[in-house]
Order: structure tokens, then sequence, then C-alpha cells
């Protein structure tokens, strides 16, 4: 018997998921006199048994978004913030468990992190330089982001962070490179490389079996290893530095098995002086903002699959 009760469709619906973007929580820690701070933007995504409220626009299996909003301030309060990725895994957790229509949450966050303003004190130390010193990071620039998405049984986790500025001002040179007859760039063989690190990393661990990894010194060690790599790097080239970056990381964090990497080169030429009768001996510099040099690359550990998406501008 024909069931007459819905009429045929000529179109049918595909990926489809719902939920509150950008909810901005600040929680506050205080810890007697001395606060602590985490600052997140938290966009939660459901996804599982939706298909009726799309066709007939029947909210029966509709969690209403703004109770998602609601679920991220109570949980804030109720579980603390331990680490972005701690925070996703519980909300993740909690919709995926709690309704039995949603199959799927992806809970993706940003977190901006706050340094503390130190008092002065005339028993202060300076901390003396390393033997690396011509390596910078433009501070209170870089956001920590990450993306857990859950199905009731398996986890991913992708952390990561973008807006980080680094600079090498020597050590590095590009050269022996294809020329045709439109390449007018001259060989360099002391430049400065700078770029704007975004970078994503996935995490092994994908079961509640497994021992999670301790989130926040996973991302303070992997920041440590990306930058440690770029200032040790004698550079032939951007790609040359990025994989030294990804395999540094790969080769010190056993939690982690694929990293990938989107680095603009941030170019910095030469002013010419001559006109006004100055050399110019490497040290001023127009830094152009557009167009970029924009290297792109994964580097994973021998045997794993790549899983990160290659274009990374909404993860």
């Amino acid at each position: 018997m024909t069931d007459n009760s819905r009429p045929a469709r000529p179109v049918i619906l595909g990926q489809n998921q719902y939920g509150k973007a950008e909810n901005r929580v600040v929680k506050i820690t205080r810890d007697g006199a001395t606060h602590h701070i985490k600052d997140l933007n938290v966009s939660v995504a459901l996804s599982g048994d939706m298909e009726e409220v799309h066709y007939s626009g029947s909210n029966a299996n509709v969690l209403p978004t703004d109770t998602t909003k609601n679920t991220v301030f109570a949980f804030a309060k109720e579980y603390g913030i331990e680490s972005a990725e701690q925070f996703g895994i519980h909300l993740a957790r909690h919709f995926v468990s709690s309704q039995e229509p949603i199959r799927t949450a992806r809970i993706r966050i940003e977190e901006y992190a706050w340094e503390r303003i130190e008092t002065s004190d005339a028993n202060s130390r300076f901390i003396g330089a390393d033997e690396v010193k011509h390596s910078f990071v433009r501070k209170n620039q870089e956001t920590r982001v990450t993306q857990i998405t859950y199905d009731g049984e398996r986890w991913e986790v992708i952390s990561g962070l973008k807006d980080l500025v680094v600079m090498n001002s020597t050590n590095s040179e590009f050269w022996g490179y294809v020329k045709d007859k439109y390449t007018t760039l001259q060989e360099a063989y002391d430049r400065i490389l700078a770029t704007q690190v975004s970078s994503r990393w996935r995490f092994n661990w994908t079961d509640d079996e497994q021992k999670a990894p301790h989130w926040e010194k996973s991302y303070e060690q992997v920041r440590k290893h990306m930058l440690q790599a770029f200032a040790e790097t004698y550079s032939l080239s951007l790609q040359q530095t990025l994989y030294q970056m990804g395999a540094r990381i790969i080769n010190n964090r056993s939690e982690i098995d694929e990293v990938r990497f989107s680095l603009p080169n941030k170019h910095h030429f030469l002013v010419d002086l001559e006109p006004f009768g100055l050399k110019n001996d490497n040290e001023v510099y127009f830094a152009a903002d557009r167009p970029y040099g924009l290297i792109e690359a994964t580097v994973l550990r021998d045997g794993c699959e790549a899983k990160i998406p290659v274009d990374m501008t909404n993860l």
C-alpha cells in the first residue's frame, strides 16, 4: 500500500545543522586576592534527526538555540573552564547524551588570552636572553582555537592558534628558484622572514577509554616547539621552516598526529636609499601587507591519515 500522506518531493534535504554561534562567556575564578580569567567565544552546532523541522516546520525535535546559549553560561558556572578543550567536551557530551534526536555536536571555541599586569617590585630581576637573539613574537595577538566533534562514541579534537606574528631578522635566504621572462625578484642571501601563523593540530585521543591529554600543557608545549623551530631553523624557504615547525611538534608531542599550517609570507623589501646618498646595509625595510605569498601544508606522523581540512578558513 502506498503512503500518500506525504507528497513526493523533487528535492531532498542534505547535510544540516543548527545552534547558537559566538556565545561570549568570561569566567572569573577568584583565588583570594588573585583572580584568573578565561575568555571564550563558543559556537554550538547540532545535527541529527532534524528532517521534519525543515520539511514541515515541526519543532518537536528542536532544542532551541537559546537553550544552547544558556547551557554554555550554566556550564561555565557548574563545571568551570579548565581549558577550552575540556569545556567543549562537557558541552558536546551533554547535547548528544541528553537529547535523543541530536546525534552529533560540534563545539568551536576561540580563547582570548589576558596577561596579568605585574606591579613594580624593587627586588625584581631581569631574565637574561638565550643564544637566539634574532627572533620575535608580537605580544598579545594570537587567538587560541579548538573544535570538538562528538557523535556519541568517537571524539575528534582539533586545536590550534591564529594571528601569531613571528619574525626572524636574519638567518633566512631565498635563491635558486625558477626564473622566466616575468621574474623580477632578486635573489636574497640575507633577508627578513616573517609570517602570521595560523595552525591546527589533531589529537589522537578519540574515545573515553583513552587517557585524555593535559589540554593546557599540550597547548603551551606545542606553541613552544613551534616557536623554537621557527627561531632555530636556518631557512632557505618558508616551506622548509613550516616543515621543521610541524616536525618538531610531531616528534615531541605524542598526543598529536597531524599539524596543518597556513603561513602568509609577510614580505619585507629593502628600501632603495641611494637617491639620498645613503647606503642601506640590511637596515631599513618596507613592510608590504599585500599581495603576499601563502604557504600551506600538513605535517603528519608516519602512518596517519590527514583529517584536518585543507581550507582552514572556517575551522
